[in-house]
């Protein structure tokens, strides 16, 4: 069994900056981490090959530093690692890295063919959960979204089961392969790599994959020239002007009373607006059990 985990290395989203002109993300100087989605991804994948022996892969698409990241999660138990990279991939929105991705998952697949593709459910730099979706729709492969728990896996019946999480609920599912799954978060906990993963990770050689050898031939469809996406402005939040109270009492009653009384005292339309709706109720309960009274007589 072969599964693939597509990671990203995304800037720290306390230190983030934006390109004055270009409105894409600067990546120089900042730190990298493994998006955290994608952590949760990789351990369902080595989970996995604890218990059925699977192979795993870990690719990425981004520039020479990404390396970083790939070797995090070789020092976690993948097996191999591939980067991505390529200057005509740069500026790339989310439709022209799923179109990368594809083709070199398509590439991968042809070389050692693949069972199982993970992600985590978006990135914290973009936020968009459109890459995961983006790859299955490419490959023509089941896409199981928001994923919380693999229930059941029987790579000979070539199905598996899983927990979605949905509004309102849990969805349980059962799936053919291959599949993409996107990885919710705090469905499992990331393991800590040991040292003898940590030596293995800083030895094993990453592969390194250009246009070429991705097998992507479009370059229309790539980077910048390749991407629709357009980012009109970009801009922090405004802070607000009114700053917090702060509400005391000796008991919840006399808090609860003085948080009402400053309610009213804010908002002077507010005490009618209530005593109205009062009496309206008041009104249209004594509608009712003059209705009931009339019926019983």
């Amino acid at each position: 069994m072969h599964i693939a985990v597509c990671i990203k290395q995304v800037p720290d989203s306390a230190q983030i900056r934006v390109h004055p002109v270009t409105n894409t993300i600067m990546r120089q100087g900042v730190p990298a981490i493994v998006n955290p989605f994608d952590l949760f991804a990789l351990e369902e994948a080595l989970r996995i090959k604890d218990a059925t022996g699977a192979k795993v892969t870990v690719l990425t698409m981004g520039p020479p530093p990404a390396e970083e990241a790939l070797r995090k999660c070789l020092s976690f138990g993948a097996d191999q690692a591939i980067l991505i990279t390529d200057k005509v991939f740069s500026g790339a929105d989310t439709l022209a890295t799923s179109f990368v991705l594809a083709a070199a998952l398509r590439t991968l697949d042809a070389r050692e063919p693949l069972d199982l593709i993970f992600t985590g459910k978006q990135t914290i730099d973009g936020d968009t959960a459109q890459v995961g979706p983006g790859i299955a729709i490419r490959l023509g492969y089941q896409l199981l979204t928001y994923v919380s728990k693999i229930r059941e896996l029987d790579p000979a019946a070539r199905r598996l089961v899983v927990e979605r999480r949905a509004e309102g609920g849990v969805q349980v599912l059962q799936s053919a392969l291959p599949a993409v799954i996107t990885m919710l978060e705090g469905g499992n906990e990331m393991r800590f790599a040991d040292m003898p993963g940590m030596f293995r990770a800083a030895r094993q050689a990453v592969e390194v994959w250009n246009r070429d050898t991705a097998g992507v031939s479009d370059l229309t469809q790539v980077g910048l020239k390749g991407s629709p996406t357009a980012v009109a402005q970009v801009f922090g939040p405004k802070p607000k002007a009114v700053k917090a109270q702060h509400i005391v009492g000796e008991t919840p009653a006399a808090m609860a009373e003085a948080f009402v009384a400053q309610l009213f005292a804010d908002f002077p339309q507010l005490e009618d607006e209530l005593i109205a709706h009062l009496d309206q109720l008041a009104a249209q309960q004594g509608e009712r059990q003059g209705k009931q009274q009339g019926e019983q007589a």
